[in-house]
This record gives structure tokens, C-alpha cells and sequence, in this order.
């Protein structure tokens, strides 16, 4: 959920921190902080925004540091319990993304050894017990610090004698940029790529010791070899590019990074897997988990596959039968709920694939084989490129099982959604930025696209919405109905056609402004609603894609003109890291 990031090297630390955890902001932003060693070891760390508070960090000297920006976890977002953390000396500073389950038991025993602590984070005991084994040498006070951890963690540590940081990880990412003279450190690889396109993805219970001109990696006590990769990624990916909202960039990438998904196909021991399974089963949890069902809605009518979809969070607690292939759907490869359901998958001689956007990210060392999404660098909070990413990669597998029907669909599926990029969806947009609650409505493979498009118009706008199988509002929510409740509907062509504009006048008779996403030309659906939005009249696949994207402008410029902050919405992070 935080960010953190380290730097050694030639160059001043700061500007390179600074910049760094702006990369990683959307990983958390209640507060942030960095430490450098120069001619002494300094910290600085601010509730709030890095741009708010930057300028108080400038005066820090040294070559060698570290940055953390944080998503509270242990205790309220404040200027103390903002990383970094430091011993009770001041001489060690370590920032850390993870939990430590067990920090209360350490932390009494450290108190009881006279330890005094500043924050209320869990973070706080790692410095401590470092502090306890230091005598000089860092490498070997975190190794001896490391098995009293339960939990998961990334670490950064420094200190205030020497030119190096010691790096740690176990069940949070962290991954190791190589330059000239200089290494980077950062929870993943957007803080690196204007300074290198070479990089180490370090292994769980790898400890990591570095200097300028020299990296040493450890793995059980012994030294390791990682492999030096090369990410694909650009810097210019990572900007605005122009429009307001990197959330609003990424809407309008998603024909290119549909097209580039499907382009980049299935490969041969990937499309055996697939072609080999009796049952599939996919784990995953938010945006992912809703691309999940979808593909169940489609696999099975379509294919006539058996399909379970389950959430991450609740898999590791409720293991359900297994058998067959089980696939993890994650945009950053790091989603701690999906990971764990994974390797109980493996661990029950299940045959696992990862869909995921990263390369070298955890659930690709995890899986058996996996099916990489094209959509490039994701900032904004809310999942949108990434979402018809997933959905290309799964409507591929769908395809295959299918014997390649749809091929001719998916190869023009792209300039569909680039149709509807520019819709007018101002009448909408002024009934939702009014309302307090919000309906969204569906059936078949159209209930999920409503349970997403109400996940965007909730995590940004903060309406609070709702996404349910049309016919089952009567089953208790149709209390909730008044003039002032909107209802978004999709209505398309098929087998509940009928039924759902009958659920739709049914809505109506309650008095509920209902907005209705229908194909272009249906004139009897635009009649009954107060608001028709058309999308293409195409394949059902298609479909799906366009009212997803319609959706998604929806709940963006509701968010606007309720002027809320689109990219970094309350209470939210990118990547959800801990349980």
C-alpha cells in the first residue's frame, strides 16, 4: 500500500527521493518523509501531499537515502508517525511497506528494555530491534533483526555512519534500478525509469547490501544471483501527457492498450493450459475481481465451461474445492489477498496462470505461466486501462475456447471503444453529481459492467453507489428508490431484453430518474428513460467493453464537477499490498 524508495550513488539523494515518491504517491498520501546521510544522518516527513510539503525536505544533504510515502495503516495519519523512523540514538532511520503482525509483543519487550517509542506504527519496532544488534555493521543488525518479523515487509535501512542502505523484503515487492555508479530502490519500477531501464526484482527473503559500486544480494544467508532485467516501460508513460487527470489519459489509452493485449496473443504453453482444463477457477479482488465475472457470465454461455470466480480476500479463509486451472487476476502483480490464494492453489497441485500488467512483479514468480497485459504504466487510483486490459486478456481465453470465433471481434474491438470516448454525458453527469445514492443495474455479463461502473462513481465521486442484477432490486433495495436515486441501466439486445426494460418501467412507476445505456437506434428504450446514452449496436463482447468505458466517463466528470480529487481519491491506494 505505501511507496518507498532508496537512493546511492554520485548524485545529491533529495531531488531524487522527492521525485521518486511522487512516482509512488499513489501507492498512499497521507503523509510522507525521507532520511539522508551526508555529514550526519537527517530526516524529514510531513503529513499531506508531497507537493504541499516538498520544499521543507530541499535542505537535506547526502548521496545516500531513503523515502517513504504512506497509506495509514497502524495508527492516524500524522507528522510523527510518518516514516521515516528512527532509534532512540538517532543513528539508524529505516522506512518499511508492509505490516508486522506481531508488533505489539515486540514492542512491550522492547519497552521493557527501555526503548522509547515516538509513533503508534508497527514500523517503529523494526528500527528498534535493529538498534538492539547494531554495533557498527548494518548488514548483520538486520539480518539478526529479520526472524523476529511475522508479517510482510519491504525495508529500507540506513545509517548515520556509513554509505550504504540494506534492503529486505518478504511478501512486499521491491525491486533494485542499476545505474552507473549509483543504485535505486523503490516498491516498483515507476521511480526508476528516468534514471534506468535495468532492474532486479528481489526474491521474498532476500536481503539486499548495497553501495555506490557495489550490490550483494543474500537469500538464507548466502549470496545470491538475481537476473538484471530490462523493463519495456518509458518515463514518458508516466506523465499526464496533457489532460487534467492522469485517470482521464488512461480512459482514452485504452483502444491502444486493448489492441496492444490482444495483439500480443496467447503463447503455446499458455493456450495448453488453457485447452487442458476441465474447470477454471479465478482469484481476485475489486476492479479485477468484477473483469472475473464477466469472463464467467461469457465462458459459460459462450463456451459452455465451468467457471468459478472468487475474491482473494475471502479465498485464503474459505478455500472452495479445487481442481483444474486457477488463474490470479491482478493489475500490479502485487495484490497480497490474490497472491495467498495462489499459492494454496499451487499447493493443491492445481495448475496456476497470472494475468497481470507487470512483468517480473510477485504473482509472475508464483504462477505457473502467465498472460501479460499491454496496458502500460497505471497512475490514477481508479482502475480503467487496466480493467479492459484484463478484459482482453480474458475474452482471449474465451476466444480460444471457442475455437477462434471471435477473433474478428477482438482484432476491431479497439475502435469501438475509441467511438465512444467522446459521448456528451452531461445530462447524466448533472443527475448523479446531484444525488446522495446511486443504482446500477444489470443482467448477464452486464450486472459486473454495473457493479464496476458503481465501484468508479463511489471510490472518486463519493456517491455512494450500488451495482445489482436488475431483478433483484425488488428483493429489498427497491425501498431505497425515491426521485432522488438515480438508476443507471444497461439495457442491450439478447435473451433479457424484455425483462429488463420491465424492471426499468418498474423502477420508473417508483418515481427513480433512470439513465440507460442501450444500443444506438433502440427508440423504444430511449422513450421510457429520462436519460439514453447510446453505444455501438456490435457484438456482445464489444459491448461490454463500450458500456464499461461509457461508465467510466460517467463516474469521471461526476467526480469533477463534484470537484474531488479524480487520481488520489480518500482513503484509497493503487495497490493493495496487505490484507
Amino acid at each position: 500500500m505505501c511507496g518507498i524508495v532508496g537512493y546511492i550513488g554520485r548524485r545529491e539523494a533529495t531531488p531524487v527521493l522527492i521525485q521518486g515518491l511522487k512516482r509512488l504517491e499513489y501507492r498512499g498520501y497521507d503523509s510522507f518523509g525521507i532520511a539522508t546521510v551526508g555529514s550526519a544522518l537527517e530526516v524529514y516527513k510531513k503529513t499531506g501531499r508531497i507537493s504541499d510539503g516538498e520544499a521543507g525536505a530541499a535542505s537535506l544533504r547526502g548521496s545516500t537515502g531513503i523515502g517513504h510515502t504512506r497509506w495509514a495503516t497502524h495508527g492516524e495519519p500524522n507528522d510523527i508517525n510518518a516514516h521515516p523512523h528512527m532509534d532512540c540514538r538517532g543513528r539508524i532511520a529505516v522506512v518499511h511497506n508492509g505490516v508486522i503482525e506481531n508488533y505489539s509483543e515486540l514492542k512491550r519487550q522492547l519497552q521493557e528494555r527501555g526503548h522509547i517509542f515516538r509513533s503508534e506504527t508497527d514500523t517503529e519496532v523494526i528500527v528498534h530491534l535493529i538498534e538492539e544488534h547494531y554495533d557498527g555493521d548494518l548488514l548483520t543488525a538486520v539480518n539478526a533483526t529479520l526472524p523476529y518479523l511475522r508479517g510482510s515487509y519491504a525495508i529500507l535501512a540506513i545509517a548515520a555512519d556509513t554509505q550504504r542502505i540494506v534492503a529486505a523484503r518478504d511478501a512486499s515487492p521491491l525491486v533494485l534500478g542499476i545505474g552507473d555508479s549509483e543504485i535505486f530502490a523503490a516498491s516498483d519500477m515507476t521511480p526508476l525509469l528516468e534514471y534506468t531501464e535495468r532492474v532486479i526484482y528481489l526474491e521474498d527473503g532476500d536481503v539486499a547490501d548495497i553501495t555506490p559500486d557495489r550490490l550483494d544480494i543474500y537469500h538464507g544467508g548466502r549470496r545470491v544471483e538475481r537476473p538484471i532485467e530490462l523493463i519495456s516501460w518509458c518515463v514518458e508513460d508516466t506523465r499526464k501527457g496533457g489532460f487534467d487527470h492522469y485517470m482521464l489519459k488512461e480512459i482514452f489509452e485504452q483502444p491502444q492498450s486493448f489492441y496492444e493485449t490482444i495483439r500480443a496473443g496467447i503463447d503455446d504453453n499458455v493456450r495448453q493450459m488453457i485447452m487442458g482444463a476441465d474447470e477454471i477457477t479465478l482469484v481476485a479482488c475489486g476492479t479485477s475481481y468484477h473483469t472475473t465475472l464477466i469472463f464467467k457470465y461469457l465462458a459459460e454461455s459462450l463456451c459452455n465451461i465451468s467457471v468459478r470466480a472468487e475474491m482473494g480476500s475471502e479465498f485464503k479463509y474459505f478455500v472452495p474445492p479445487l481442481r483444474g486451472l486457477v488463474i490470479a487476476v491482478t493489475q500490479s502483480g502485487e495484490t497480497a489477498d490474490t497472491i495467498a490464494a495462489l499459492k494454496m492453489a499451487k499447493a493443491r497441485n492445481c495448475s496456476t496462470l497470472a494475468i497481470t500488467n507487470v512483468q517480473g512483479s510477485t504473482v509472475t514468480r508464483v504462477a505457473d505461466s502467465t498472460l501479460l497485459m499491454r496496458a502500460g504504466p497505471e497512475i490514477g487510483v481508479a482502475a480503467t486501462k487496466s480493467y479492459t486490459a484484463q478484459l482482453a486478456a480474458l475474452m482471449q481465453i474465451v476466444n480460444l475456447r471457442c475455437e477462434r470465433a471471435f477473433d474478428d471481434v477482438l482484432s476491431h474491438a479497439h475502435l469501438a471503444i475509441g467511438d465512444v470516448l467522446l459521448y456528451d454525458v452531461r445530462d447524466a453527469v448533472a443527475l448523479c453529481s446531484k444525488a446522495d445514492h446511486a443504482f446500477f443495474v444489470g443482467r448477464g455479463a452486464f450486472y459486473p459492467v454495473a457493479m464496476e461502473g458503481a465501484l468508479k462513481m463511489k471510490e472518486i465521486s463519493y456517491v455512494h453507489a450500488e451495482g445489482y442484477a436488475a431483478g433483484e432490486l425488488k428483493h429489498g433495495p427497491f425501498a431505497l428508490l425515491t426521485p432522488e436515486t438515480p438508476v443507471v441501466a444497461i439495457c442491450t439486445p439478447g435473451p433479457t431484453y424484455s425483462v429488463m426494460a420491465s424492471n426499468i418501467k418498474e423502477m420508473k412507476a417508483r418515481r427513480a430518474p433512470v439513465i440507460a445505456l442501450g444500443v444506438d437506434g433502440d427508440k423504444e428504450l430511449a422513450e421510457i428513460v429520462d436519460i439514453f446514452i447510446p453505444i455501438p449496436n456490435t457484438h456482445l463482447l464489444v459491448q461490454v467493453l463500450t458500456a464499461s468505458v461509457v461508465l467510466q466517463l460517467l463516474a469521471y466528470h461526476t467526480a469533477c464537477v463534484l470537484q474531488r480529487d479524480v487520481d488520489k481519491p480518500r482513503n484509497l491506494a493503487k495497490s493493495v499490498t496487505v490484507e
